[in-house]
């Protein structure tokens, strides 16, 4: 058995239930894989998987995108997810239903220059001021604590977080990036490794994507057991949430692509060049080398 790892880029969720349904159904040791799964710590996944100290992490398109702007060799091998689920939530009460009902509001992220970028493309749309909304850092609150405390609306995937609003029976506003940018489709979450690995061994990566690949398709087609799968393997997590997630996400790992996985070229141009028109890059990226298909199994194999 070869033993290699992949970091998360966060706590476990059902963007991740295709590695431990992988894991725990034995594909990844019919194709010779010990995997370990690591949770990130101090160093995000995206610096281990660089530095070689794992072989494979989760990560996101605009991270791959930066990274290799600083000549980071970081490649992303598949996209969890064919579209991007994310974007603007907001409690119901405060009735932010459009970019422009940003204006005079407060705004809860993490403090990556993407934000204010994206909330103002969305704002420009509709002749909003994006200097009129104010940007705090709430750390490692989370999404219903901040949102009842200090701020009026903050970036979230519908996949988890609005699903728990729903369960919360909590409604909230959503504005999704998609609606209004075709740029903004872009890729989150994306599994990754580096160049060197690519290089020196190709037939591990293959290997590993192979089984990968069964993961996400086991999780298409059976949403409920691999929802199981990722409670029992991560028994802290709220299973009711895990649950309905997964109902949500699974047709959505790979929509309307051929195949779970497939990235397209366009995607890359698209968002690196609205990354680069808005400040966010110091160069244009060289997108075909950002991504490959190649480790994807052949359909019908």
């Amino acid at each position: 058995m070869k033993k290699v790892s992949i970091v998360l880029d966060w706590t476990p969720n059902t963007n991740h239930t295709g590695i431990y349904v992988a894991k725990e159904k034995g594909y990844f040791k019919n194709h010779g894989l010990d995997v370990k799964i690591i949770l990130p710590g101090e160093a995000g996944a995206d610096q281990l998987v660089a530095s070689g100290k794992s072989e494979f992490g989760v990560s996101y398109q605009e991270g791959i995108t930066q990274a290799r702007i600083q000549g980071i060799p970081l490649v992303s091998l598949a996209a969890v997810l064919q579209h991007n689920t994310s974007g603007f939530a907001s409690p119901k009460a405060k009735n932010i239903v459009s970019p422009k009902d940003f204006e005079g509001k407060t705004y809860g992220g993490w403090g990556s220059p993407i934000e204010k970028a994206v909330i103002n493309s969305l704002m420009k749309q509709e002749n909003a001021d994006v200097e009129k909304v104010k940007i705090i850092n709430m750390g490692d609150s989370d999404f219903f604590t901040a949102v009842n405390r200090d701020i009026d609306f903050a970036w979230i995937y519908y996949g988890w977080t609005g699903v728990e609003a729903e369960i919360r029976n909590e409604p909230i506003n959503m504005v999704y990036l998609t609606d209004y940018s075709a740029k903004l489709d872009y890729y989150t979450p994306v599994i990754t490794t580096n160049e060197k690995m690519i290089k020196d061994d190709p037939g591990t990566v293959k290997a590993f994507m192979a089984a990968l690949t069964e993961g996400y398709e086991f999780a298409i087609e059976h949403p409920a057991d691999s929802a199981d799968i990722l409670i029992k393997k991560v028994p802290d997590l709220d299973e009711e949430l895990v649950k309905r997630s997964q109902e949500w996400l699974s047709p959505k790992y790979q929509d309307d692509a051929e195949r779970w996985g497939e990235q397209k070229l366009e995607i890359w141009e698209n968002y690196s060049e609205w990354m680069f028109e808005n400040g966010l890059l110091e160069k244009e990226l060289e997108a075909e080398k950002a991504f490959t298909n190649e480790f994807l199994p052949k359909r019908g194999n």
